[in-house]
């Protein structure tokens, strides 16, 4: 009997490619310095978030956030700006989100070049005990997703001078943060009125067969199901899972919660091994290409949506299916395959692509 990949899939995914090294996640090419770019102001402040109370999991519900202000906001004081929420990928918070798309400078580049108008940027900190929230609802982590587009947003409205419009408010991330930025934006075009999808992971469900021996795959499940067995805590099991190794248990956590199944409080999709249909179903069901069709409304709703990838990112496949999905629905949408790695330029495309894309098209003077 074939081991279904749905217990390993968002492991491999997040793993980026074949041979993926676990730096990755912060190996990129730093455009070059922009001549007499001004400075913008970096705050770090923390957010209280109602949605991740009493998760059971001991995940912090008051949260890291990096807030950038544009040049002019502390010298134009009647001026109010859209705002840029861009979320992380699996491994990293924002402090290293920061140094993977190399802000503020790359913020300060875009603004220089003449490509992006000011605009504030957010960047809220969704790591977990496992590395990674998968932005997602789940009793165990915590309700991330409400996290971000609501308990983040109101925040920033309420402590900044904001443009509080969905038309004013961008969504973007990259890996992990891309399926963030898909799921959330499927969900909340009330909240946010562009989006932007960089190499997003996680996207399929992925079918049967597994990526090796159906042998090897079920003594890789039974050897989890062991650690996981005689885990003591969240924090002890991640502890034996580093890198990631943890992320198999960062989408259990996510998608497969169990409040009755202490003290992790999540199941797998094996059991001695083997498949357990109605887990697995759980995975499937937080695979945007599985659940995208219940939003083609909503994501009509938006004025534009973009999707980028490297082509040497193994993630292409789905990002390509997910453009090819909104252009048979008509959603006017772009795509590009870029040349490189999954990581390599991603701070290239934060300042010379995502933020001119906003820019374009969010509202600037929405009152």
């Amino acid at each position: 009997m074939k081991l279904d990949k749905l217990f390993i899939a968002c492991a491999i995914t997040l793993a980026f490619a074949p041979g993926a090294p676990l730096t990755a996640q912060v190996q990129t090419i730093v455009p070059d310095p922009v001549p007499g770019a001004k400075p913008v102001a970096v705050q770090h402040i923390k957010i209280h978030s109602a949605a991740m109370e009493g998760n059971l999991e001991g995940e912090a519900v008051d949260r890291d956030v990096i807030v950038f202000l544009p040049p002019s906001y502390n010298t134009d004081k009647h001026r109010r700006y859209p705002v840029v929420y861009a979320l992380h990928g699996y491994s990293i918070g924002a402090e290293q989100w920061t140094h993977e798309i190399h802000v503020p400078q790359t913020i300060e580049g875009a603004f220089a070049k003449g490509g992006a108008k000011e605009m504030i940027v957010v960047l809220p900190d969704s790591k977990t005990v496992y590395n990674g929230s998968m932005y997602s609802i789940s009793t165990t982590t915590g309700d991330f997703e409400r996290f971000i587009y609501h308990d983040v947003v109101a925040y920033i409205d309420g402590h900044y001078r904001t443009i509080p419009e969905r038309a004013s408010r961008g969504l973007a991330g990259h890996s992990m943060g891309g399926y963030g930025a898909s799921r959330i934006g499927m969900k909340h075009p009330e909240v946010f009125g562009a989006l932007y999808i960089m190499s997003p992971c996680c996207m399929s469900p992925m079918g049967s067969g597994g990526p090796g021996p159906a042998d090897r795959m079920k003594e890789m499940a039974i050897a989890n199901e062991k650690k996981v067995a005689d885990a003591k805590s969240p924090a002890d099991l991640a502890a034996q899972s580093p890198g990631f190794g943890a992320a198999q248990f960062a989408t259990a956590a996510a998608w497969a919660p169990d409040p009755k199944n202490p003290p992790l409080y999540f199941d797998l999709p094996t059991k001695d091994g083997l498949p357990v249909p109605e887990i697995q179903a759980k995975y499937a069901a937080n695979a945007p290409l599985v659940f995208v069709d219940q939003y083609i409304g909503n994501l009509k709703q938006y004025r534009a949506i973009a999707i980028d990838v490297g082509d040497q990112d193994g993630l292409r496949i789905d990002a390509g299916k997910l453009h090819t999905i909104l252009d048979n629905y008509g959603i006017a949408n772009s795509f590009e395959i870029y040349s490189g790695t999954h990581t390599s330029a991603v701070a290239d495309r934060f300042q010379n692509h995502v933020l001119p894309f906003f820019s374009r098209n969010l509202c600037f003077n929405c009152k």
